[in-house]
């Protein structure tokens, strides 16, 4: 992923449309570079998922260009390349598998990440009705060792329509429900990506196939 990093490692450095446009021909490069890494991946994962269907890179990739409507950042481009890999591709609802390459901080990730009130109260209802079974997932030992709970958006109460004294209450009070797995620069450079990416997503298959379970049967 030579190509990719380096390209995102001078775009942190010049996020302008001058510099983008003098140099679209290494951000191809490092478009179609991301690309064949996702269509790798994706292949992988039919060998474990198939309910992610005929989805390619192209489904499945984020633009680079940001939305800057509504925020006091002005920059024009990410400063990242990412893909999230669902039977919906990038869109819809379903939980799925995330690639995040970045010069300083590439990772994988998964699960459902800030989803509309009517998705998230499906996959609280899940858990609720089945809490046991999702303490099994997330507690199991080396599901722990390569990932950990994203936890930086928390209710403080205990959601609504959901009894306060239920004993595992702190599992409902997630905006997302999403799982982390940091990967080295060294490491998102080296051979091998497609097939590590490949057998962390094979981890989380149980957790996001948990949560989509929610989401199809409705609690």
């Amino acid at each position: 992923m030579n190509k990719t990093i380096e390209f995102l490692r001078l775009l942190k450095e010049n996020n302008n449309r001058e510099w983008f446009e003098a140099n679209r021909k290494m951000y191809e490069g490092a478009q179609k570079e991301f690309g064949i890494l996702v269509d790798g991946v994706i292949a992988g994962i039919r060998t474990f998922d198939a309910e992610i269907g005929k989805v390619t890179a192209k489904d499945c990739v984020f633009r680079i260009f940001r939305d800057v409507r509504f925020s006091k950042d002005k920059s024009p481009y990410k400063t990242n390349m990412g893909a999230f890999i669902s039977k919906s591709g990038r869109k819809g609802m379903y939980a799925g598998y995330y690639i995040h390459a970045d010069a300083e901080s590439p990772m994988a990730a998964g699960g459902i990440y800030m989803p509309p009130a009517d998705v998230l109260k499906k996959v609280r209802q899940e858990i609720y009705f089945h809490a046991d079974e999702f303490k099994g997932i997330i507690h199991d030992t080396k599901f722990r060792e390569m990932f950990r709970l994203m936890e930086d958006d928390k209710l403080s109460r205990p959601p609504k329509d959901f009894p306060a004294d239920f004993g595992d209450i702190g599992l409902l009070k997630y905006k997302s429900y999403a799982v982390i797995h940091d990967i080295s620069i060294q490491q998102f450079m080296g051979e091998g990506l497609a097939e590590h990416l490949t057998s962390v997503f094979k981890a989380m298959y149980v957790f996001n196939r948990f949560l989509n379970r929610g989401l199809e049967m409705g609690g």
